[in-house]
């Protein structure tokens, strides 16, 4: 039951691009950047992104030292010094594109507890600085230990036997981030749809048809464009099958402001499956997806009991040991994963084209693939 007008002006498009979290919005971006007279569209099935985009604990990282050693366990070198690039990348890109100010950026320092179960890896401490010194440059080596932090900063001694400090990462607002994201897709021309759930898409060689069910005229409404790019990282799978991607939920929790804290900056632990940050006064801490893989391997945002109890007993007995915390908030996302930690970024068919996989990094990786995923339909 569409209109006359609707079919002639509102459906076509020259690029429609599915998810709008930070790879959506980013590919968005890039593309009114290099064509700026194209017409393009971004569809969100929700009335905000639901994944991961809005959900993160806001870290500007590229890895701390734990997780780079245990990546150099499972890949070649080179792939780890890829994503490492990438992730650096991608970050600066954000911080250019959108400004330090605009979405919070601080460098309030960024470090990883590490207990008796990860005091081997000081040992490698500068065979990693070795590794990464071409790619981080400067006079900063990546890692230094940070030991005379342990003090002032209060954790658990008998957990916290060391402090490695990465003088390479920092930490952002997420909520200001993708406020300043949709307002420069906006401000580009950029039209934004949300709750517009696709529910498949046919890619006929010439164009590529999107389908949107409407509720209200119980009828589907066919976009079209020439272009489709899939950003819906764990999601993606509803839309394209069989392609490698495992959802992975992520805890978190927020206390109520805590007097006299005494740490800022951001911090990991467990090579990143914990990881908590200052925030306004607050603690942010979120993790412990290693506790229950198969229980968070989902794509419902539940609370998984077991993971919040154990976040609260962390809190309350390492990071800030002794005291009664008040918890504000409690909420859960979905980050995205595979057999390893590259992102996908490929054409899935002639004219649709897919970017997820993000492996828990899309704050610093989601705006370079999104730049990839433009060069890459402009390209054909």
């Amino acid at each position: 039951m569409l209109s006359y007008w609707e079919k002639q002006s509102l459906l076509q498009y020259d690029y429609i691009i599915v998810g709008s979290g930070i790879v959506g919005l980013s590919a968005a971006i890039s593309i009114k950047d290099r064509a700026p007279q194209s017409r393009v569209m971004v569809l969100e099935r929700e009335v905000l992104p639901t994944g991961a985009s809005t959900k993160n604990a806001g870290f500007a990282c590229v890895g701390s030292l734990t997780e780079i050693l245990a990546d150099m366990q499972t890949m070649p070198v080179e792939a780890v010094l890829n994503l490492v690039s990438l992730r650096m990348s991608g970050l600066q890109l954000l911080r250019k594109r959108l400004g330090d100010n605009a979405i919070g950026y601080r460098e309030n320092g960024s470090f990883e507890l590490i207990s008796s179960r990860e005091e081997w890896a000081l040992a490698q401490l500068k065979e990693v600085n070795d590794i990464l010194g071409a790619l981080i440059g400067g006079s900063q080596p990546a890692f230094v230990r940070a030991d005379e932090y342990l003090v002032p900063f209060g954790f658990e001694r008998r957990f916290v036997k060391a402090l490695v400090r990465n003088n390479f990462e920092g930490e952002l607002h997420t909520g200001k981030m993708m406020r300043t994201l949709i307002d420069a897709a906006i401000g580009k021309g950029v039209e934004i749809k949300t709750g517009c759930p696709v529910s498949h898409i046919e890619d006929f060689h010439t164009t590529v048809n999107v389908i949107v069910p409407h509720h209200t005229l119980k009828e589907d409404i066919a976009f079209s464009a020439r272009k489709v790019l899939v950003c819906t990282n764990a999601f993606a799978r509803q839309l394209l099958p069989g392609e490698e991607v495992t959802p992975g939920r992520g805890q978190v929790l927020i206390t109520e402001p805590v007097n006299d804290l005494p740490f800022k900056g951001v911090f990991h632990m467990e090579e990143g499956y914990y990881y908590f940050r200052e925030l306004d006064g607050r603690v942010l801490l979120g993790g412990g997806r290693q506790l229950d893989f198969a229980g968070e391997t989902s794509t419902d945002f539940l609370f998984n009991d077991r993971i919040q109890h154990e976040l609260e007993v962390l809190l309350g007995t390492v990071i800030l040991p002794g005291r009664h915390i008040n918890i504000a908030d409690r909420w859960t996302g979905i980050m995205a994963f595979g057999a390893n930690k590259q992102p996908i970024v490929k054409a899935h068919t002639k004219n649709v084209l897919m970017g997820v996989r993000m492996g828990g990094m899309g704050v610093a990786i989601g705006s370079a693939i999104g730049d990839k995923l433009a060069v890459m339909a402009l390209e054909n």
